[in-house]
């Protein structure tokens, strides 16, 4: 990333030098430009849109074109990419199979430093998503009609969603409330996670009833648990435990009455999610994907391609890029003994031409092989979506080094393929929107929260509950239920949805030798690291373009 560009975006008036698009709605792309610079009038319902297109959009033509940040790839920047970068690809979950990329090495060792680009893209998307937004709450300063005072609220979730990101990612923000050309300052600690619980406090009142918003948009439900993730992680980000708000504010959405549990868990990363009423019933807010009209890299897209591979069933897509493949780690959360279902290494997998389609694939995975039909009754859990079958190249669950798509078990979560069987918009772009905030995390955050305040059954009755409708063949009882328990039930339900580095930093298991998992710290047995990499470092760029603020420590 140069510094040309990089300035601008957390500097001064970013807006002069990149188009704020407007869109028809959020699953749309007709633009038209509203660059405050430029047009002499302000479409607050474009501007108001293009507040969640940023979410899952990097720019004003789809694929690329005319991007939000000027000279950037587009298909590293958007919102969602960056994030789930920097929270997945250095955990246990997954890997990042080419090796040779850009800071690849480096996350998946934890070894990045004050150059990372990777940190770069993160910092510079949500420092220009900010900065959107604040241009759009001070043009409707003193707004007093209903609907404009409910958009007013949801945008200022959104912020206080960025700056959670901020706080959770670097420990501090270049912190702006306004559309102006005064520097960024400062903000981080018990500051910037003061600013973000009375940001949320005071949106709450003018958002949707919980259950009431338009499917994309937030609500009272949505605002209640990001104040329930904010003070889960309280001691990280202060230095002092919350578990009681984090308990009151999961209690809140689960006794809301407005979402249920999804009683079918693959339904919540199917094509059709939007429409699936099982899904909705679960998902509080999602990042809206369309694969004719919000065509990106950075969303699902890059979830459903990235997890596959050329002659690989399950597909839902044309273009697998074979890139993202399961750590063992994860694996063997669904299977502690090990007893991992696989080829028979006495069997021949077929070459690729000799399995033309699915269902050739299909046929052979069930005489010999191992779909995930069969993982899933292995694992005894609805969540084991793993394949190890012939399509694609035999996989292995111990590689001596990370060299190709079959270095690991592949990933089959996330799919563009409709429920009922019928055909997506696009075959390869998915439709799939992505479950940002759902209804599992309330229950997950409270009984953690229990279990740290002592209440230990209290904490088993939520797991047992959520496990209940995750089709799991066997329940754990009080004695199961220990810190590790906990840390690993995330990992079950929320792996690949872009928070595990959050969970293992709050565990005190990110860099410390407490957790080990395969090339945790370069080395396939594992290893701990610094405790420098539980927060990124500051780009070096905005270290030397704005002088408020300062490098974090070790970097």
């Amino acid at each position: 990333m140069k510094t040309r560009y990089f300035k601008p975006i957390l500097s001064a008036a970013l807006l002069a030098a990149t188009t704020l698009g407007s869109v028809s709605c959020i699953n749309d792309l007709d633009i038209s430009s509203i660059d405050p610079q430029s047009s002499s009038s302000f479409d607050k319902e474009g501007a108001f849109v293009k507040q969640y297109a940023m979410l899952g959009l990097t720019g004003q033509k789809g694929l690329a074109g005319s991007p939000d940040l000027d000279g950037q790839d587009e298909g590293e920047s958007g919102f969602y990419r960056t994030v789930f970068n920097c929270n997945e690809l250095s955990t246990d979950e997954c890997i990042w199979v080419w090796q040779d990329n850009v800071d690849i090495p480096q996350f998946t060792g934890l070894s990045w430093n004050s150059s990372s680009q990777r940190t770069e893209w993160v910092y510079v998307r949500l420092g220009y998503d900010i900065t959107q937004m604040n241009f759009f709450l001070d043009q409707t300063e003193g707004y007093t009609d209903a609907e404009s005072l409910r958009q007013r609220a949801e945008v200022r979730f959104l912020r206080a969603l960025h700056y959670w990101y901020f706080i959770d990612l670097f420990g501090k923000a270049p912190f702006k409330e306004h559309f102006d050309n005064d520097l960024p300052v400062e903000k981080g600690g018990k500051e910037l996670y003061d600013y973000i619980q009375n940001e949320l406090a005071e949106a709450e009142a003018d958002m949707y009833e919980p259950g009431q918003a338009p499917f994309g948009r937030a609500d009272k439900a949505a605002n209640w648990l990001l104040r329930a993730r904010l003070y889960l992680n309280a001691e990280v980000y202060t230095g002092t435990a919350d578990y009681e708000n984090a308990k009151t504010y999961a209690d809140k959405v689960i006794n809301s009455g407005a979402y249920q549990l999804c009683d079918d868990y693959r339904l919540m990363f199917m094509a059709d999610n939007d429409r699936n009423q099982e899904a909705m019933q679960e998902i509080i807010l999602p990042i809206r994907q369309d694969g004719m009209k919000t065509r990106n890299y950075g969303g699902s897209t890059y979830l459903v391609c990235g997890t596959r591979t050329g002659g690989m069933p399950y597909m839902g897509t044309t273009n697998g890029w074979s890139c993202i493949i399961a750590r063992n780690a994860l694996v063997y959360k669904f299977f502690p003994n090990k007893d991992v279902p696989m080829i028979p290494e006495d069997v021949d997998v077929p070459a690729q031409a000799d399995l033309p389609n699915d269902a050739a694939i299909d046929a052979w995975d069930a005489q010999y092989g191992v779909r995930t039909v069969d993982i899933v009754a292995a694992a005894g859990d609805d969540r084991a979506m793993f394949y190890a079958g012939a399509g694609g190249g035999r996989r292995t669950m111990d590689p001596s080094a990370i060299n190709s798509f079959q270095s690991g078990l592949s990933i089959v979560k996330w799919q563009n393929i409709c429920s009922d069987g019928a055909a997506t918009s696009h075959t390869e772009y998915p439709d799939t929107d992505i479950p940002l905030l759902r209804l599992a995390e309330a229950y997950l955050t409270r009984a953690e929260a229990n279990y740290r305040l002592g209440d230990t059954n209290a904490a088993l009755q939520d797991i047992v509950t959520l496990r209940s409708h995750r089709g799991c063949t066997t329940q754990p009882v009080a004695s199961d239920i220990d810190e590790m328990y906990i840390l690993d039930e995330w990992a079950r339900e929320f792996y690949l949805e872009g928070r595990r580095r959050s969970d293992l930093v709050r565990f005190d298991c990110f860099t410390t030798d407490k957790y080990l998992w395969d090339w945790k710290g370069g080395v396939k047995e594992g290893r701990s690291v610094s405790d420098i990499y539980n927060v990124f470092p500051i780009p070096e760029t905005d270290i030397n373009n704005n002088p408020n603020m300062t490098q974090n420590e070790g970097y």
